[in-house]
């Protein structure tokens, strides 16, 4: 089994937080948004993984080095491919074509999920589903009676379904999908003028390839600050109920408070200030004399006097006195 992780995009929407690290590497409760999502997608697959295929934009050394390292924590044979240019989903899967062979996951790193399914590797594709009250925002799939799928609509005006695909495929023969997407540059076939997976599968499709569905329980986006503050919270919920110590060792509290759940990485120092619920406080980070709820504050930041909430906050931030809601990048100053 190898899992297939297009993440080559420059996640405008997260900016500042992108402009110095990948979308997918942002911290989520404690790990990166692909940690996790690798983490999530093998836990409900019945076979090894044994290759993890990133492909990335030209995002240096030490970014493909930390991909690696999480590939590496799986138990898994990390490589790293290239999309230089943005052309489309069904692109972006194509330039992973060395591990398109046999059993394979493609999950889009956007996209965190929850579920309560182990995946039927015999089916020849799966495409993982979420029940949404608006579908006409996403991609959708309508079904047959035996649950095979009918037709994918990429924001359908009138209702057709409400399943809307949340961007995880499994696949039984990478091989026959690596040919479709070949078929659609080989032949510039585009939607939106952009090469779509959606494409490929049609393809596949009437090619006698059944497509069935498999529903998520919960699907978290992570696609700007507010959706990636709400995702760390659910995570730190669910790690929760796992009865799991998310405060490290070397952490330090003094006259504070801490409301659970919260997650506080090593060499963290809370100094007479209350943190909670929903914070994420990432390693060698100083909060002193503050109060902070459902925010995620990354490593090496130092916060003073301030009063927030809703906020993300980078790497190596210096923050003091007061603010209410904030999104700080990487080695940012700010005084009230």
């Amino acid at each position: 089994m190898k899992i297939i992780i297009p993440m080559a995009g420059m996640g405008k929407r997260m900016r500042p937080h992108t402009l110095t690290t990948p979308k997918p590497l942002i911290p989520v409760a404690g790990k990166p948004i692909v940690h996790w999502l690798v983490e999530d997608i093998i836990s409900v697959c019945s076979e090894k993984v044994d290759e993890i295929a990133f492909v990335t934009g030209d995002f240096g050394k030490e970014t493909e080095g930390e991909l690696l390292a999480i590939a590496d924590k799986v138990g898994a044979k990390g490589t790293i491919h290239y999309q230089h240019e943005a052309l489309g989903t069904a692109h972006a899967v194509l330039c992973a074509a060395n591990a398109l062979k046999g059993k394979i996951v493609v999950a889009f790193a956007d996209t965190l999920f929850k579920a309560n399914f182990k995946l039927n590797e015999n089916k020849d594709s799966i495409i993982w589903v979420k029940k949404v009250d608006n579908p006409s925002s996403f991609g959708v799939v309508k079904l047959n009676d035996d649950g095979s799928v009918n037709d994918f609509i990429e924001k359908p005006k009138k209702f057709v379904s409400d399943q809307a695909i949340i961007g995880i495929y499994y696949f039984k023969d990478g091989e026959k999908l690596k040919n479709e997407l070949q078929y659609l540059i080989d032949h510039n076939i585009k939607g939106n003028n952009e090469f779509q997976l959606t494409d490929a599968l049609q393809n596949m499709k009437q090619k006698g390839v059944k497509f069935f569905t498999d529903t998520v329980s919960e699907w978290l986006d992570c696609g700007n600050k507010e959706a990636t503050v709400n995702s760390n919270q659910r995570y730190l919920i669910f790690l929760q109920e796992k009865n799991l110590n998310l405060k490290a060792k070397s952490a330090t509290l003094k006259n504070s408070m801490i409301i659970e759940p919260c997650f506080i990485d090593e060499d963290v120092k809370i100094i007479n200030s209350v943190v909670g619920p929903y914070v994420s406080i990432g390693k060698a980070t100083v909060i002193e004399k503050c109060i902070i709820e459902n925010s995620i504050i990354q490593q090496n930041s130092v916060l003073k006097n301030v009063n927030i909430t809703n906020t993300m906050v980078g790497n190596h931030a210096n923050i003091s006195n007061h603010a209410l809601e904030l999104n700080v990048g990487d080695f940012n100053t700010i005084n009230f």
